[in-house]
């Protein structure tokens, strides 16, 4: 394959994508490439000399069959975006350490089964995605990533989470949809920053007290837990909007400072074993969407009525009765 001319490409940014290349071309003046795009091609691997691109800043690598990476990547110390998302990859080299510039990393749809504890060096990095891989554990040099702001997970074999995640303090989104997490540690509580919290199916049976201090949460999901009781500090996060609870068929009550979530738009409670609703459900007058289908609901609070700003209201025919007379035309029937 004949060299490029990196001194001609437009910008300093060369771009190969969707050529269906089996191998990376030698590049003339490999020094002046800032931006290399190499997405959607068929390479399996990347030459050593990938490390003599020195002053590259972004290297997008996705939807390729890459099952390795050189430890040259090391060198690429200028790199601020690197994605590797949907390749092969079984494992990442420690030298991956070096890229201190690195502020997105993404290594979503791969192989992976650990993570080297060198990604700890990575402290600049504000996104890392690691949704659908083979993780089993993270490395407690994950707690060293001070300026991480996203940070998903989803689709891993990740029972549970080390204490190190609370220190990362900026956290805004956690994403951890899928994984057979069973228990949360109490530095989750750390997390202060958060705006998101998503942990629908996963296999927690209660949540640490500390979650209470995560006053900044607007979006909390726990869909398909096998939650028995929410803890008394749930109150405690007056700026959340949505609260999906649905699938939590053992959770039989809701605690009564449920009625400090003032701002709540959306609560999803289908399918929770809830048998009693608290009277407190009716200082809700936030929501304008509440599901309480497939409960064991008989009766409803009372207080039902205030809740004057739905628009969305799902339940089962045996409760129906119970409702005010200005609720049962919201009613949407499954």
């Amino acid at each position: 394959m004949a060299p490029i001319d990196s001194t001609t490409a437009s910008g300093s940014t060369i771009d190969l994508s969707g050529n269906e290349l089996t191998e990376v071309p030698p590049f003339e003046n490999p020094g002046n490439i800032t931006h290399l795009r190499l997405q959607a091609n068929r390479l399996t691997v990347l030459p050593d000399e990938i490390g003599d691109l020195t002053n590259l800043v972004d290297l997008n690598l996705y939807g390729n069959r890459l099952t390795a990476l050189p430890k040259a990547v090391g060198n690429l110390a200028r790199l601020t975006n690197l994605d590797l998302y949907i390749n092969r990859l079984t494992a990442i080299p420690e030298s991956i350490g070096n890229l201190t510039s690195l502020s997105n990393l993404n290594l979503a749809d791969n192989r992976l089964t650990a993570l080297p504890d060198t990604i700890g060096k990575l402290t600049d990095l504000t996104k890392l995605k690691l949704a659908n891989n083979q993780l089993t554990a993270l490395p407690d040099t994950v707690g060293n990533l001070l300026n991480l702001t996203e940070l998903d997970l989803t689709r891993n074999p990740l029972k549970t989470l080390p204490e190190t995640i609370g220190n990362l303090v900026e956290l805004k989104h956690l994403v951890m949809w899928d994984n057979p997490l069973a228990i949360l540690p109490e530095q989750i509580g750390n997390l202060i920053n958060l705006s998101k919290l998503f942990l629908g199916g996963n296999r927690l049976t209660a949540l640490p007290d500390t979650i209470g201090n995560l006053t900044e949460l607007t979006e909390l999901v726990l869909w398909s837990n096998d939650l028995k009781t929410l803890p008394d500090e749930i109150g405690n996060l007056t700026n959340l909007t949505k609260l999906d609870l649905s699938g939590s068929y053992r959770l039989t009550a809701l605690p009564d400072t449920i009625g400090n979530l003032t701002e709540l738009t959306e609560l999803v409670l289908e399918d929770a074993g809830l048998t009693v609703l608290p009277d407190t459900i009716g200082n809700l007058t936030s929501l304008t969407k509440l599901d309480l289908s497939g409960n064991r609901l008989t009766t409803l609070p009372d207080t039902i009525g205030n809740l004057t700003n739905l628009t969305e209201l799902y339940m089962d025919q045996e409760v129906f009765e119970a409702l005010p007379k200005p609720l049962q035309d919201l009613v949407w029937w499954d």
